[in-house]
């Protein structure tokens, strides 16, 4: 083995240049000046949490959070409004007259309307203003919105065909 080939070691005096700690280690310099040290790191004193609340990375992820979920109820609304049988009786762009007679028998949506073809026409014709004229052009408008029309009840189409 070669002599004098190793370094001289010293016991060294560390000192922190965030905190002002200081203590004594063995190194080849005299004296150690450091930036951060394990007594004011984020990292060993637990104030790394902090430092991202700091830099808002957790506020930003729960506005998108809330975000997705407004967004995502928001749909759910827009698809119930256009369901066709929660829709307007006003949106079938009757007469007025037809329209009015809908409304004062209670038929505010599509759906109750296509509840009440269900028990016949004789039941829809039956409300006070609403004629004949009116029930074709309802079943042409529902037809339009692709809304599936319930069958006429038998009697009704033996009635008919008596008739």
């Amino acid at each position: 083995m070669k002599a004098d080939i190793h370094p001289a070691t010293y016991d060294a005096k560390v000192t922190c240049a965030s905190c002002g700690a200081t203590w004594t280690t063995t190194s080849t310099k005299k004296e150690l000046r450091i930036d951060v040290c394990s007594n004011c790191h984020p990292f060993f004193t637990g104030e790394s949490a902090r430092l991202l609340d700091v830099e808002g990375q957790v506020d930003r992820f729960y506005k998108k959070l809330t975000a997705r979920q407004t967004y995502v109820e928001d749909q759910k609304a827009r698809e119930e409004s256009m369901n066709v049988n929660n829709r307007s009786v006003d949106d079938l762009a009757l007469t007025p007259r037809a329209t009015d007679s809908l409304k004062r028998a209670g038929l505010l949506t599509i759906g109750k309307v296509v509840e009440k073809l269900a028990e016949g026409d004789a039941a829809i014709l039956a409300i006070n203003g609403f004629g004949q004229s009116a029930l074709t052009a309802t079943k042409r408008k529902l037809r339009a919105l692709d809304v599936e029309l319930p069958e006429t009840p038998r009697v009704e189409k033996e009635e008919k065909a008596a008739g």
